[in-house]
């Protein structure tokens, strides 16, 4: 799966969980989930486990913690990718 692949994978999961008032267009790769996405905390585990799901990772604690932005979510993917 290429970075393209990857990011599209990822809008898909987002989209689901964006409140009604945030665009799939208006997601970027700097888009903080929580601040510019309106994406509240539950559903934000949502994402993380769609994301585990999707990409066959398991993401850890600090993983979670690390993933503010769209951006962040795809490095992490891509590291957890890599190391499998």
């Amino acid at each position: 799966m290429d970075k393209n692949e990857m990011q599209e994978s990822l809008l898909k999961i987002v989209k689901l969980y964006l409140p009604e008032d945030v665009s799939i267009e208006d997601v970027q790769l700097k888009s903080n989930f929580i601040q510019d996405l309106n994406i509240n905390s539950a559903h934000l585990v949502d994402i993380v486990l769609d994301v585990e799901d999707e990409f066959g990772v398991v993401l850890e604690n600090e993983d979670m913690d690390g993933m503010q932005t769209v951006e962040d979510a795809l490095s992490i993917i891509t590291k957890k990718l890599e190391d499998a």
